[in-house]
């Protein structure tokens, strides 16, 4: 029996000197072969990427923001490489780094392009399946029958990742939180519908554009959504800057041509065309008490 135990534990460390023998080996190998093909990684890499926001939300275009740094470094500009949620400090230093001027970018956020809400588009069938925009379009119109109208399951939503827009419980429609809203987007490439755009916020976060996604013609728009552009193509007769245009029987204005003047929003005959943190207009003050009496006792003189 003592002469078994001996032949197993000597064959026990024999595997284990031959396992250690062979780790030992696969080591210096790996070793070698690390050295052989090692890259040597820019450190501005890290730094670029440190300044980022972290969201890897894709609004850049890119994977993620540590592929954004990578290629922002690789080209030495960022031109095509801007992230459209970080900060204008944050732009300012990778720009340092990269030994750059930054340009000025101009922000952006999104914006509903409809106004398809259960006021405006009544349902007229319902829906019960799969909370998704993208499965819901390929099965029906919507339940207010607008083709091109916000389905209100909110992909949008689940794909924001800043929290800056939420479905309203009354209206069934997205609502964006400037406050929030990078302009990354996301939302927008979620939707299946084209109804979000992202637009740059404009001077003093003032905008002007048609809340309308509707292509359908006048009285079929209308008779999907009160609140639909019939096409009817006033905005662009009595617009001074040659901003809005109409092409399949609905309007769009170019932000680059528009100067505000709100022209387009008196004209529209639906109020398909909205104006964003304009301020409210005052009423002129009603005249004075004393002013009459004035006025009355001169006369009598």
């Amino acid at each position: 029996m003592n002469i078994l135990l001996a032949i197993e534990v000597a064959v026990l460390w024999k595997s284990i000197l031959i396992l250690f023998i062979i780790g030992i080996f696969a080591a210096v190998v790996l070793y070698f072969i690390a050295k052989k093909f090692h890259v040597e990684e820019d450190p501005r890499i890290d730094e670029v990427c440190a300044l980022l926001p972290g969201a890897n939300c894709g609004g850049c275009g890119f994977a993620g923001c540590r592929n954004l740094a990578e290629t922002a470094v690789k080209r030495g500009s960022l031109e095509g490489c801007t992230c459209p949620g970080n900060s204008k400090e944050n732009n300012m230093k990778i720009a340092a780094i990269l030994g750059i001027e930054a340009s000025e970018s101009v922000p952006q956020v999104a914006v509903v392009r409809c106004q398809g809400s259960c006021t405006n588009s009544p349902a007229k069938v319902g829906y019960d399946s799969a909370e998704s925009c993208f499965f819901a379009n390929s099965l029906f119109a919507g339940e207010g029958l607008c083709p091109n109208g916000c389905l209100g399951c909110g992909d949008c939503v689940k794909g924001c990742n800043f929290d800056a827009i939420h479905i309203d419980p009354e209206t069934k429609l997205p609502v964006v939180d400037e406050t929030k809203c990078v302009g990354c987007g996301v939302c927008a490439k979620r939707c299946p519908r084209g109804v979000i755009e992202v637009r740059p916020k404009g001077l003093k976060d003032r905008r002007v554009y048609v809340a309308c996604n509707n292509k359908q013609k006048g009285a079929v728009a209308m008779k999907n959504c009160k609140a639909a552009c019939i096409g009817c193509g006033k905005c662009a007769k009595v617009c001074p800057f040659e901003a809005i245009t109409v092409e399949n029987n609905l309007a769009y204005i170019d932000a680059s041509k528009c100067k505000m003047c709100k022209k387009c929003v008196n004209e529209c005959p639906k109020g398909a065309i909205v104006a964003v943190n304009f301020p409210t207009p005052t009423a002129p003050a009603a005249p004075k008490e004393t002013e009459k009496t004035d006025s009355t006792t001169t006369s009598e003189a």
